[in-house]
């Protein structure tokens, strides 16, 4: 749970129900771990959500972190990496960068819970201003939330406004549960995906506890929820022929930019043969068929881990 997705979730439970601090990255120089827009949560006890480095620099912010709670003020670090001496001491990190931190008590920031549902919902990014002097302002959409924390003063010049702005997380479809998908969404949630199953047949609904939301309907009836859900990808994978049919006559429809149909190539071509020729126009310039990079290996968890693979390097651009 170290995407930016479940930290999200996670500091809107903790902003409500126990002390946490957001340590979230307004700047970076050179080689870091994580750039502008990384976050982690650091709570009581030890807890720790997301990383900003390989664990090294963690135990520091985690202490600067719980001080910015007791003193209830937003904090500011900077982590500078890039030092000659590190390296030749021995001390180096790896990394030849330089981190600018806001250290952010939730607790502070009434209202912060609505902002993280409706980023989750997709309304719009999640965009963050940070002043000096302790002004801050968060929206996503249309909803708009200001506050003035005391704030230490920055250990770096800083005249300007730091802005960072978090897209909305990634929304998939899944059409079909299966020997995959069991495999397939904790992957693909761990990696910021929002995962919708739609699946009616009894012998896969113990999969529904693992996304984040279901529907328990065959293609066509779901085809409202779909056209609303405002969905980035949708994957076909019943292991059923004519369900896998009704999948693909209903996604031609629509605006989703990626299509994966689980299968080879000659069942992709029976089943085309059995749409229109508007669908086959229509899906041919979105469809991965079979979807998954080729990474090897065979069974349900090779093939969850192709797929999750695929979308992930869709979604980053690396993937046409």
């Amino acid at each position: 749970m170290s995407s930016t997705a479940r930290i999200l979730e996670q500091s809107a439970h903790a902003a409500t129900a126990q002390s946490a601090v957001l340590a979230l990255v307004v700047d970076t120089e050179g080689s870091t771990y994580v750039r502008a827009g990384g976050m982690a949560l650091f709570g009581e006890a030890q807890r720790q959500w997301g990383w900003l480095s390989g664990g090294c620099l963690e135990p520091e912010i985690a202490e600067r972190a719980a001080a910015a709670d007791r003193d209830a003020q937003l904090t500011w670090m900077d982590i500078d990496t890039r030092d000659d001496e590190d390296l030749l001491s021995g001390s180096a990190l790896g990394c030849r960068g330089r981190l600018h931190i806001a250290l952010i008590p939730l607790r502070l920031l009434p209202g912060w819970p609505a902002l993280v549902q409706a980023w989750r919902q997709r309304q719009g990014a999640l965009v963050l201003q940070l002043q000096a002097d302790g002004a801050l302002t968060a929206s996503v959409g249309e909803h708009r939330q200001h506050w003035r924390l005391t704030a230490a003063q920055p250990p770096w010049p800083m005249t300007a406004t730091m802005q960072v702005s978090i897209a909305p997380p990634p929304a998939v479809a899944v059409f079909g549960g299966g020997p995959e998908t069991p495999a397939l969404l904790p992957l693909l949630r761990q990696s910021g995906w929002i995962t919708h199953l739609v699946e009616r047949r009894s012998r896969w609904l113990p999969v529904r506890e693992m996304a984040d939301d279901t529907t328990e309907a065959t293609p066509s009836s779901a085809a409202k929820i779909v056209a609303a859900g405002r969905f980035d990808a949708a994957l076909v994978m019943h292991h059923h022929f004519e369900l896998d049919r009704e999948a693909l006559a209903m996604l031609a429809d629509t605006a989703i930019p990626f299509i994966g149909l689980l299968g080879p190539n000659r069942r992709r071509e029976d089943l085309f043969r059995l749409l229109p020729p508007s669908a086959h126009t229509q899906l041919l310039s979105r469809l991965r068929s079979p979807v998954g990079l080729d990474l090897g290996g065979y069974g349900p968890e090779a093939i969850a881990l192709s797929i999750a693979a695929q979308l992930q390097a869709w979604r980053n651009g690396l993937e046409a």
